[in-house]
């Protein structure tokens, strides 16, 4: 499949009525925050990978989400994110879905990046957050990575999205996890339904959390399991919205080993939301924490970039 089959929303920002949306959030975010928690993997795979439809794109298989749109409901869908995105025709609701049904276009951008970097994820401790399809998270446990967690805000994006797909992407009946330097030469997976057998090693070196970033920090710290810290955060499009910064930096403060590394991409500016690179990388400098690198800027489309962040004080 290609990349704008896999993308819906390439080339696109954000659609949302800021404006008709901020009060409405502001007020929630005084109200409550929403709760983190784990997911657990479930002991039947096949019950993860049940009705969906896989696809693939650059070698790695996504649960088709045009079919979980279709399909997604009752108890699945505790949330009602689902319902309320195709009712409002908007790919944000702020404080009550965030994006996760969707593969956004810098997610490819990182993916390249990686690539054309050389950046090693052998033995390393990585947190895809906002995962959505978990596509940046599958592509570090390719790379061998010891250990790999994914946070979306979403619960419903979590279990019908990301958990397939790296279920899908791990388990016998599926493509078994190598190096991702043949992933060109990858076949298409059937559209039928898939059967998973077994849990390889691969599946023990995942967790998987929702939740807002803040909580999700709260209950990764407080843990008893290992790991709190992360050499690698992978975080794709993430800085939409400016009422969010603040969450973002303290979270990846909060996780990041002190000699880690922050692989950031985003459009340039979200149109109809505010945020953007400058404005973050400015938020970054006043915050005076973290130094930031613009490692790619790609000029197809809507500009975009992929900066790097470190600890001032990193090696």
């Amino acid at each position: 499949k290609s990349r704008e089959t896999a993308d819906p929303a390439a080339d696109s920002s954000p659609k949302l009525a800021a404006s008709e949306h901020r009060d409405e959030a502001a007020l929630k975010k005084n109200l409550c925050v929403k709760a983190a928690k784990e997911h657990n993997i479930p002991k039947d795979l096949n019950k993860v990978l049940e009705n969906k439809v896989m696809e693939t794109v650059l070698g790695l298989s996504y649960v088709k989400l045009s079919v979980v749109e279709r399909t997604c409901s009752g108890d699945a869908d505790s949330e009602g994110i689902v319902s309320k995105s195709i009712s409002s025709h908007t790919d944000l609701i702020p404080g009550v879905y965030e994006g996760g049904l969707k593969i956004w276009e810098c997610t490819f951008d990182l993916m390249d990046y990686f690539s054309e970097a050389e950046i090693e994820f052998t033995n390393k401790t990585v947190l895809d957050l906002g995962c959505g399809a978990g596509l940046l998270g599958i592509v570090a446990l390719r790379g061998e990575a010891a250990r790999v967690h994914f946070q979306d805000y979403n619960s419903t994006v979590i279990d019908e999205i990301t958990l397939p797909n790296v279920v899908a992407n791990c388990t016998s009946k599926g493509r078994r996890m190598g190096s991702g330097k043949d992933r060109k030469a990858s076949k298409p997976p059937s559209k039928r339904p898939r059967k998973a057998e077994g849990s390889p090693d691969v599946l023990n070196r995942c967790r998987f959390f929702s939740g807002e970033w803040s909580q999700v920090s709260q209950l990764l710290l407080s843990s008893n399991e290992p790991c709190s810290k992360y050499d690698i955060i992978l975080t794709s499009e993430t800085i939409y919205n400016p009422d969010y910064y603040s969450a973002l930096h303290e979270t990846l403060a909060q996780l990041l080993d002190r000699n880690g590394r922050v692989y950031l991409a985003s459009k340039v500016h979200y149109f109809g939301v505010g945020g953007g690179i400058y404005l973050f990388e400015k938020f970054i400098e006043e915050k005076n924490v973290f130094r930031t690198s613009l490692v790619k800027t790609i000029d197809q489309g809507l500009q975009r970039c992929i900066i790097e962040i470190t600890f001032k004080n990193s090696c």
